[in-house]
C-alpha cells in the first residue's frame, strides 16, 4: 500500500479476494443480506478488516444513504453573546442532548449575515450540509418562515410560530396557560388593580402572555397602566407604576422587574409587602438580583429536545407527515415578590 494513502473497501476486497460489494455488505448489510454470504468469507473479510485496522469513510457512508446524519441549528440573534446566554444555552443542551440520543451531529450555522441581515438563505449559507434544521430565535424573518414551509427541506421552530402559507412544525412553551395563572393568583391574594409593563407583539411570545393576561382578568379586575415600552430611567417607570394605583406589576421582561426592584427599595418600599411584581418568564440575566421573583419556569432543555425529536422524524419520515405542533406547560414559580395586595 502507498504510504499515507486511506485503504477503500476496494483495497479490503483484493486483500480478501472478494468483490467490493461483498465487503459492502459485510460491512453494512442487514442480517437477511448477510445470510446470501458464506461464514468463511465472512470471517476472512473481517480478518482482514481487524488486520489493516481499516475504517470506514463515514462521509463514503452517509452519501451511499443519502444522508449526512447532520441536524443544522440557525438563530437570528447571535446564540453566545452575555446578554442571551441565560436564554440560548437551555436550548442548545437538549438539543445536543437529543442529537447525541439519534446518532447526529450539530452545525451551528453562523457565516450567513450580521444582525438584520442574518438569513437563512442567505448565499453562502450551507443549509444544505444538514439534512434538516431546528430554528429558534425571539424574532423570525416571516418570508423566509414561508419559504420553509412551502419547500421540502425538514424543519422545526421552537417556539410557537403563525401559519406562515401553511402550518408550521414548533415545539413551544404554552405562556398564555402559564401567564393566566399568576393573573388568577393575583386576584386570589385580593389585587383588582394591574400594571403591564413591555410589548405584547409582534413576536407570538409576547403575545401569547398578553393573551393569557386579558383573559383572566374577568370583570373584577381592571389594567390600569399599560407601559409597552417602560422608560429607561427606573425611577420614572415606578412613578408611573404608583400614580396608577396599581397593587401589582406584570413584567414581560425580567429585566423590568429588576429595574423596579431596585427602583422600589432606593425610596424604602418592600417587595412584596407594599408592590407585588411578576416575571412573567425569565428570559435574561438577572443582572445580579438574587431576588426570587413570582415567575413561571420555562422548559428551555425539554423544548430542545423535543424540537430535535420531532426533526429527526421529519429528516427519517420525511415532510409529508402531518405538522406537528407542541405546547409544554411552564411550571409556576411562587417566588417571593406576589404577596397579599397593600390595603388602598
Amino acid at each position: 500500500m502507498p504510504a499515507g494513502r486511506r485503504l477503500t473497501q476496494q483495497d479490503i476486497a483484493k486483500l480478501a479476494g472478494v468483490s467490493q460489494a461483498t465487503v459492502s455488505l459485510v460491512l453494512n448489510g442487514a442480517d437477511h443480506a448477510l445470510a446470501r454470504i458464506p461464514p468463511e468469507t465472512r470471517e476472512r473479510v473481517q480478518k482482514i478488516i481487524r488486520e489493516t485496522g481499516y475504517v470506514p469513510d463515514p462521509i463514503a457512508r452517509r452519501m451511499a444513504k443519502g444522508s449526512n446524519r447532520i441536524l443544522g441549528v440557525f438563530t437570528y440573534e447571535p446564540a453566545f453573546p452575555n446578554a442571551h446566554a441565560d436564554f440560548f444555552l437551555p436550548f442548545l443542551f437538549g438539543i445536543e442532548e437529543e442529537a447525541q440520543a439519534h446518532g447526529y451531529d450539530l452545525l451551528l450555522l453562523t457565516g450567513t449575515g450580521q444582525g438584520a441581515n442574518r438569513k437563512i438563505f442567505a448565499e453562502e449559507s450551507r443549509l444544505r450540509i444538514a439534512d434538516g434544521c431546528i430554528v429558534l430565535g425571539k424574532t423570525f424573518d416571516r418570508a423566509e418562515l414561508a419559504r420553509l414551509v412551502a419547500g421540502d427541506y425538514p424543519f422545526v421552530a421552537i417556539g410557537r410560530r403563525e401559519d406562515a402559507g401553511g402550518p408550521v412544525p414548533f415545539v413551544g412553551g404554552d405562556y398564555a396557560t402559564a401567564t393566566g395563572a399568576l393573573v388568577r393568583q393575583a386576584r386570589e391574594l385580593g389585587h383588582r388593580r394591574l400594571a403591564w409593563l413591555g410589548s405584547n407583539g409582534p413576536a407570538e411570545s409576547p403575545q401569547d402572555r398578553w393573551r393569557g393576561f386579558t383573559a383572566a382578568l374577568g370583570d373584577d379586575m381592571e389594567l390600569v397602566l399599560r407601559l409597552p415600552d417602560p422608560p429607561a430611567d427606573d425611577g420614572q417607570a415606578l412613578d408611573a407604576l404608583l400614580a396608577s394605583g396599581a397593587t401589582a406589576a406584570f413584567c414581560v421582561e425580567l429585566a423590568d422587574a429588576v429595574r423596579l426592584e431596585r427602583a422600589a427599595r432606593a425610596r424604602g418600599l418592600g417587595l412584596p409587602a407594599d408592590l407585588s411584581l411578576v416575571a412573567l418568564g425569565s428570559h435574561i440575566r438577572t443582572e445580579g438580583s438574587g431576588t426570587r421573583f413570582a415567575s413561571f419556569a420555562i422548559p428551555r432543555e425539554e423544548m430542545g429536545r423535543q424540537a430535535t425529536a420531532m426533526l429527526v422524524r421529519r429528516v427519517e419520515g420525511g415532510t409529508a407527515q402531518a405538522v406537528q405542533q407542541v405546547l409544554l406547560p411552564c411550571e409556576p414559580i411562587r417566588g417571593d415578590t406576589l404577596g397579599p395586595a397593600k390595603p388602598s
